[in-house]
């Protein structure tokens, strides 16, 4: 009788672990979200400090003109001079996310987005809508970009055959 005890008592705690699991990775998601809707705020706010603190020290930001930047610092010195000029109107608004967790630790996030009021350069196109890339990584308890990619995009419509 004991050993059908000990193994009932081994199922029950397996499934407390994983509810407890899907519980935190609930939280992580909600927080990831939270993170999208800081960065919309952020943007309109054109508070090019918020919007870096998002990213971790050493993170990393390719842009949709495809400029790379390295390090919370060049992200927040660059964001300033986009809201000085080009940006200095423009209004994100977070369409879309979803979370993928790799680890507990680690996740991606696509995260779809639209802009208005941006006036940039003729040679520049302009940013209307797009998806976003981010690696993120919970470090003491917050969720904070590690890597991120934003991409212009058009509405989805298949491929033409011949």
């Amino acid at each position: 009788m004991l050993p059908h005890i000990l193994i009932a008592l081994s199922l029950l705690a397996v499934a407390a672990d994983a509810s407890g699991g899907a519980l935190a990775s609930a939280r992580d998601e909600a927080a990831i979200r939270d993170l999208q809707t800081r960065q919309q705020d952020a943007w309109n706010r054109h508070d090019a400090r918020a919007y870096a603190a998002l990213f971790v020290d050493a993170g990393d930001a390719v842009n949709v003109l495809g400029c790379w930047w390295k390090g919370r610092g060049e992200i927040e010195r660059q964001l300033t001079s986009a809201f000085a000029v080009g940006f200095r109107e423009s209004r994100l608004t977070i369409r879309e996310v979803d979370v993928r967790f790799l680890t507990p630790a680690v996740a991606v996030a696509h995260v779809r987005w639209t802009m208005e009021g941006a006036t940039l350069p003729p040679s520049f196109p302009e940013p209307r809508q797009g998806i976003q890339m981010q690696v993120l990584e919970k470090h003491d308890g917050v969720w904070l970009i590690v890597s991120f990619q934003n991409t212009n995009s058009v509405p989805e419509m298949p491929f033409p055959r011949d």
